[in-house]
């Protein structure tokens, strides 16, 4: 059971190297029934990650999105774009334990993979761990309370 409010859209974002590793995702949502919002990119071709990474943050600022999932080559490109949003935690993920402990100690909102650096299976398992790890507030609250400029 997702810690978060599924009754809205999962927001989904990738550049050009995240293509693939995105499409597998939107399987794995459409398989657990959960409905997302793609924000693009469609194809490979080469674009640029901000064109992606904004509209995702912004969903998840507005309260539009549950969370959000942005992909590319690093993952560092679209995370340092999404953390220029405020209330925005994007963390880059890529093992399952990195994704637990992004939603327990950080109270991550978007799970940033790094598309060439994850192997098969690997971004859907730490999409699913993402997802059902809930937040452990306490002495992290008191941290995240201090991350905004």
């Amino acid at each position: 059971m997702s810690t978060f409010n599924l009754q809205l859209p999962v927001a989904i974002g990738c550049d050009h190297a995240g293509f693939d590793c995105k499409e597998d995702l939107i399987s794995f949502l459409e398989a657990e029934g959960v409905a997302f919002k793609d924000f693009g990119t469609y194809n490979k071709e080469s674009v640029d990650y901000p064109d992606f990474a904004h509209p995702v943050a912004g969903a998840v600022e507005k309260g539009e999105a549950a969370f959000g999932i942005l992909l590319c080559g690093s993952a560092n490109g679209v995370a340092i774009t999404a953390n220029k949003h405020q209330g925005i935690r994007a963390a880059i993920c890529w093992g399952e334990e990195l994704a637990e402990l992004a939603r327990k100690h950080n109270n991550a909102n978007i799970l940033c993979i790094p598309a060439r650096f994850v192997r098969d299976g690997d971004a859907e398992k730490m999409l699913d761990i993402f997802m059902n790890t809930a937040f452990e507030g306490e002495r992290h609250q008191v941290r995240i309370n201090k991350m905004s400029c």
